[in-house]
């Protein structure tokens, strides 16, 4: 399986994330209290466990991820989000994958519809992508001077991962989804951190865009990370370096 996100120049990467960091840490508290709502307890709750690794790989403080599941309840109050996913095609025949958080599904379904087709795409029928991707449990390990291919690769397998690519600043590592927490739990208690930590949705192809069709691409996603009920927009496309998302 080849490299998912390019980690290369981590440092830029981690710039670019610190500066949009209020917009993540508010999509990520949301998926918090939802989580949490019902059973805030993440050593009984894997799916609050597993989003709280991926805010701590986002860099979420651990006060405001506290804070965000002890407020669940009263924040969240009578109000039902419900998880919904969009697929369809961007322009250049892009496929695309939008998952939301939402509590009004015609005012997310109506914004995700609009952003697509002002920005050449439409949206499809559930079934019409999905089939182009793997969803599989994805973790990324910083790649150190302390920390080499051979340990990491023996902890991946003894924690029953599926795979390990090594890039030239990172540990990516593949594993079922059913297997992702007790993946994640596993390479924790070896002292492990993570700079992403997420089930994921890996295109088995990849297609490439250019000029105008990458431009009106990249704005078509840019708008989609600006709406509040859009959590993740999973795309086959292969983004030049420095455009590569979070």
């Amino acid at each position: 399986m080849s490299g998912h996100s390019k980690w290369h120049n981590i440092q830029a990467k981690k710039g670019k994330a610190d500066a949009a960091r209020g917009k993540i840490f508010t999509k990520l508290g949301r998926e918090l209290a939802v989580a949490a709502k019902g059973n805030p307890n993440p050593s009984t709750n894997s799916k609050l466990a597993d989003i709280i690794a991926k805010a701590k790989a986002a860099n979420m403080p651990n006060d405001n991820i506290d804070r965000c599941i002890k407020k669940a309840a009263g924040e969240l109050g009578d109000k039902e989000y419900k998880e919904l996913t969009y697929e369809g095609y961007g322009v250049g025949g892009a496929a695309v994958i939008i998952t939301t958080l939402t509590d009004n599904i015609n005012r997310t379904a109506g914004d995700v519809r609009a952003i697509m087709s002002k920005h050449g795409g439409s949206l499809g029928t559930t079934g019409s992508v999905s089939y182009m991707f793997e969803n599989k449990g994805y973790l990324v390990v910083e790649r150190t001077p302390t920390l080499d291919e051979d340990t990491v690769t023996e902890y991946a397998i003894d924690a029953g991962a599926d795979d390990v690519v090594t890039t030239e600043d990172a540990y990516e590592i593949y594993t079922d989804p059913a297997a992702f927490s007790a993946v994640r739990t596993y390479l924790e208690g070896k002292g492990l951190g993570f700079l992403q930590a997420e089930i994921s949705m890996i295109p088995q192809n990849k297609i490439t865009l250019d000029g105008e069709k990458l431009e009106t691409f990249l704005k078509m996603l840019d708008k989609l990370d600006e709406n509040d009920d859009v959590q993740q927009v999973y795309h086959s496309v292969d983004l030049p370096e420095d455009d590569e998302e979070e």
